[in-house]
């Protein structure tokens, strides 16, 4: 199912009460917006979760549902909040309390790409930020609470997890121990967002997999998983970070060549997590 907003991908039952989304690796760069930007297409790239949906495309098949979005980050960001307008790329937004997302150009209409690249050579009118946002981020916010309240009414609880990739040097100050690179970074909050069984559980589905793992260090989760976990109403969300250099070449932002052996490997661990929210496999906690 698609819409103009979002790639709503079912399977024939939904089976499982966990929701997978990737709402940064929408490429649909409109060419308007390109020829008012300062940068080249590749560059605007850059800030893109490239590939991220491909590398989830085989999630109806565990009996799951899969929400992707259409239009890329750069364009408009659907993991910040509707009303996290930075004044320095909007006319006339107001200037609110210190949002460390806002200040570094991060806003819902992003000012900057990766590296800190200005992505316009001014500002942009309110009329136009509102109808991306309309337009944009109501439709993938709106259809991703109904997949989550249509968990919750079928199974009892809903588990989003919400697929992310980060730069390999994104790691560089992280060490959790000498000799330990992380190359995927799960976020929970610091236990705000999500039951710590559940977390635990994710943690553990890709250790199994051969995959080394930090919490929460140096990505927590932004607004997605700030919004929609919410544990007292069997609400959980969790932000999964993949190191990107363990499918793509970054620089190129085109796929390695073992691009399949590694969404073979993944998706072990998805299947996995889709297990989490079967009715037989229930936390005994919940």
């Amino acid at each position: 199912m698609t819409s103009t907003a979002y790639n709503l991908h079912l399977p024939a039952r939904r089976e499982t009460a966990v929701v997978f989304a990737s709402p940064h690796s929408g490429r649909a760069y409109d060419a308007a917006f390109l020829k008012a930007s300062v940068l080249d297409e590749h560059t605007v790239r850059t800030s893109e979760d490239a590939y991220v949906d491909d590398l989830l495309a085989e999630i109806p098949l565990i009996g799951a549902a899969l929400l992707t979005a259409v239009a890329p980050r750069a364009y408009i960001d659907l993991n910040r909040g509707a009303d996290e307008l930075d004044p320095a790329v909007v006319e006339g937004a107001r200037i609110a309390a210190h949002n460390p997302r806002v200040a570094s150009g991060l806003g819902v209409i992003p000012r900057v790409v990766s590296g800190g690249r200005a992505i316009y050579r001014g500002k942009l009118p309110m009329d136009q930020a509102r109808a991306r946002i309309r337009d944009w981020w109501h439709p993938y916010h709106d259809c991703l609470q109904r997949l989550l309240d249509e968990s919750r009414a079928e199974f009892g609880r809903a588990i989003l997890i919400d697929v992310h990739s980060m730069p390999h040097e994104a790691m560089e100050a992280i060490a959790a121990r000498p000799g330990y690179r992380p190359e995927i970074v799960i976020g929970d909050r610091y236990g705000a967002s999500a039951s710590s069984d559940i977390v635990v559980k994710v943690e553990e589905a890709f250790r199994a997999e051969g995959f080394r793992v930090a919490r929460n260090a140096p990505f927590a989760g932004a607004y997605i998983a700030q919004a929609y976990g919410r544990p007292g109403i069997n609400q959980h969300a969790i932000q999964i970070e993949l190191d990107r250099s363990l499918y793509m070449d970054e620089q190129l932002i085109a796929r390695r060549t073992d691009f399949q052996q590694f969404r073979d490997r993944l998706m072990q661990v998805m299947s996995q997590i889709a297990d989490l929210g079967r009715p037989e496999t229930r936390l005994a906690a919940e």
